[in-house]
């Protein structure tokens, strides 16, 4: 097949490119870089099978493909709200151009949403039944309503135009190829570990996340893509295993063998609580689980890292 990936210069979207070219796939990758970069994909470019173009997917995108996947969205606090206008213009026009893509294609396309739909949660943990509880208004809004949107927009045109869709709800990811200043949990902690810095947690520590390690992901969207019982989601892939941001500190600390101290900062405006998968469907109709622990994947994003910052270091 030949497989069209918005955002896939991102990290997410690069193992992908990579895993679906492995499969033996054509790929075309749509990127503005925004957030994405090509040294993601520098390993890639020599590959015949492999396409990578410079566009925004605010506009409209004429290629001939047999799938898309459509991952293209700024998806770190400090990103999605350096621009919250072009982070809902991203979300919201880019599901609506893609869709039409797809619609004049024929084609099956997915949605790579986000846990973030369901807000601060009152559910725990969260299924996909749940509606959510978002703040409209908030200074995360613009991800977290446009990916709402987005979901909106999917099943319209599933119910009107019988469009062929899958929508995954993608929960707290990492690996490497993270990108260093992202503000994510799981980089922040790591870069900071390396470098000797305090290790910055919001709050008092006891708020939790679930940590999903890349290759995991990646596994779970392709399942969800390629299955033939025709199921649309949304679909929650994520890792259950639930752990505070304490208990993630002193995981760094001890893989990292980091003294680092920990820094607590003031909990942001609408910061989660909670957030657990339940991922009963993910594993009924495609017995999809995570394979790898925190413990295992946290050494292979630290030995990523290190890489990094032993680069900084020799500029």
């Amino acid at each position: 097949m030949r497989i069209l990936i918005t955002g896939g210069a991102g990290f997410v979207g690069s193992h992908l490119s990579e895993r679906l070219l492995n499969a033996g796939h054509e790929v075309v990758v749509a990127d503005n870089y925004f957030t994405g970069s090509k040294a993601n994909i520098a390993h890639l470019m020599d590959n015949p099978y492999f396409e990578a173009m410079r566009h925004d997917v605010s506009f409209p995108l004429y290629v001939e493909v047999d799938a898309i996947y459509n991952m293209a969205s700024p998806a770190s606090p400090v990103h999605y709200q350096h621009d919250p206008v072009q982070t809902t213009k991203t979300n919201v026009l880019g599901a609506i151009n893609m869709l039409g893509l797809a619609k004049r294609l024929d084609i099956p396309i997915l949605q790579a949403s986000t846990s973030e739909v369901y807000g601060d949660p009152e559910v725990h943990p969260q299924t996909e039944d749940y509606w959510g509880k978002v703040n409209p208004i908030g200074p995360r809004a613009c991800y977290d309503e446009a990916k709402r949107v987005a979901e909106t927009l999917f099943f319209d045109y599933h119910r009107q135009h019988g469009l062929d869709i899958r929508v995954a709800r993608i929960f707290n990811t990492y690996g490497p190829r993270m990108a260093a200043d992202d503000g994510r949990v799981v980089s922040n902690f790591i870069v900071q570990a390396l470098r000797g810095e305090p290790l910055t947690i919001y709050g008092d520590g006891s708020q939790t996340r679930s940590f999903c390690f890349v290759d995991d992901l990646v596994t779970g969207l392709i399942g969800l893509m390629e299955n033939s019982a025709g199921e649309t989601g949304p679909m929650n892939i994520g890792n259950p295993g639930e752990f505070t941001m304490l208990e993630l500190a002193s995981q760094v600390l001890e893989l990292t063998g980091s003294s680092s101290p920990i820094e607590h900062r003031e909990l942001p405006a609408d910061d989660p609580k909670q957030r657990q998968p339940d991922i009963s469907l993910a594993q009924s109709t495609m017995g999809w689980a995570p394979t790898v622990a925190l413990r295992e994947g946290l050494e292979k994003t630290i030995a990523y890292f290190a890489g990094v910052v032993e680069a900084e270091r020799a500029r």
